[in-house]
């Protein structure tokens, strides 16, 4: 059971990670991203990408145990990606992606551990204000960076839920059996999403 979802857990503290300003480690953490995705070529650059982000999470006093249950349920599917690769490019070419690859989800999710999406919304909408008078939807890119943000923890929770019902009835496990009702609850989902943003006005 998924008892913390990836990207819904947020820890309180006064640490310089979580003083830092929302905007800037968003920013901070799109440039990291793009970085560990052009640059690396070997595998201990995704290694060092690795370790950086690592000690960026002791500086944050972020709990080991919460940084691993925050990482843990996307681990085998990086490890499904990394056997894939494996196979299909060597050893050095599949540890150079999977180690980038975990350093950007744990980036990722240090963001969210050390700054609620309220913070980190109002902080983006406030910063690019400016950029509204020529015109840029400022409050439509918050917008979907807030439902972004929001619908990855729900994801999970719903997969969860799907493995913990077919658990409990004793079902073996079938890959249509558990993405048909996965893809139908988040469809739904997505309608009343919808549904509540038109009614708000979201679309005018």
């Amino acid at each position: 059971m998924i008892r913390e979802v990836p990207l819904g857990v947020y820890v309180p503290g006064t640490t310089a990670v979580h003083r830092a300003a929302p905007t800037a480690k968003f920013v901070v953490l799109l440039v990291f991203i793009l970085a560990v995705t052009v640059l690396p070529t070997r595998p201990w650059h995704g290694a060092c990408a690795l370790v950086f982000v690592v000690l960026l999470y002791a500086l944050a006093r972020i709990p080991a145990g919460v940084a691993a249950r925050q990482l843990g349920p996307v681990v085998p599917l990086i490890a499904l990606l990394g056997a894939y690769l494996w196979w299909q490019n060597g050893l050095p070419r599949a540890s150079t992606t999977t180690l980038g690859l975990l350093a950007t989800l744990a980036a990722a999710n240090l963001l969210t551990l050390t700054t609620t999406v309220e913070e980190l919304l109002e902080a983006l909408e406030r910063n690019m204000a400016p950029l509204a008078r020529i015109g840029v939807p400022v409050e439509t890119i918050s917008l979907a960076i807030a439902l972004t943000i929001r619908l990855i923890p729900l994801m999970f929770a719903t997969v969860d839920e799907v493995l913990q019902a077919r658990k409990a009835r004793g079902a073996g496990f079938s890959l249509a059996a558990f993405g048909t009702p996965v893809v139908i609850r988040s469809v739904k989902r997505a309608q009343s999403v919808g549904e509540a943003l038109m009614a708000r006005g979201a679309g005018d």
